[in-house]
């Protein structure tokens, strides 16, 4: 890590103490989940006074890389900071507009889900359908979300698109919120999964496309006018 101050300017070293920290984050050396050295120790590491550490530390936590925990130090909770921009965006999004990302994502999960599954993965995914209808007939709110997330992230795994999983994944926390608001419209019916998962097991591309958009665009259609929007 650096020493000294570039140019006396000390927002400028702020910048690149936290330009480091972030180049040990996403190669690997500070992997997620690890505790990151503490205060003194990278003082004593770059040569910087505490301030400049503790200013560049919160930068990152700003950014949604570290989290401080009370009492047990800062811990690296991502790589990227592209979770953070994104969930911020979606914080108090209306549910339609998160519901026209789903479709944008999910047809092109559900069409290359069909093109790409093997036999193992149909069933898993029969699996998590039925899953899912246990957790419906039982009634709590909790494991209906859960099993419902799980079966449309598998689908997004199935695809084999790694890119398109991970961003996906990087979308889940709206998802799950969206799934959450659908059940908690008493959308519990499980015919428009079903079919979807039978489509993307008989490897029919364009009708597992068309059941998973048929499906979004219905909730869309039951949304309270306070979660829609006027259309341009």
């Amino acid at each position: 890590m650096p020493t000294g101050t570039p140019n006396g300017n000390r927002g400028g070293l702020i910048h690149l103490v936290a330009g480091k920290m972030r180049e040990l984050i996403v190669s690997g050396e500070w992997p997620v989940g690890s505790r990151i050295p503490t205060e003194p120790e990278l003082v004593v590491q770059t040569g910087v006074g505490r301030n400049t550490i503790r200013e560049a530390v919160q930068s990152l936590v700003h950014a949604g890389l570290l989290q401080r925990r009370q009492g047990s130090g800062t811990y690296v909770i991502a790589t990227s900071e592209l979770p953070t921009a994104i969930n911020r965006q979606f914080a108090g999004a209306l549910q339609r507009d998160v519901l026209e990302v789903r479709q944008a994502l999910e047809m092109v999960s559900a069409a290359l889900a069909a093109k790409r599954r093997n036999p193992a993965q149909v069933t898993h995914l029969r699996s998590l359908l039925e899953a899912r209808a246990q957790a419906v007939q039982g009634g709590d709110l909790d494991q209906m979300v859960g099993a419902d997330t799980a079966l449309h992230l598998y689908i997004a795994k199935v695809a084999g698109n790694p890119v398109l999983e991970e961003l996906y994944a990087t979308v889940l926390d709206a998802v799950t919120e969206n799934i959450r608001f659908n059940f908690l419209l008493q959308d519990r019916d499980d015919s428009g999964h079903e079919r979807m998962v039978e489509a993307i097991a008989e490897g029919d591309t364009a009708l597992a496309a068309e059941r998973i958009e048929h499906y979004l665009q219905s909730r869309i259609d039951a949304l309270p006018s306070q979660q829609s929007r006027a259309e341009d």
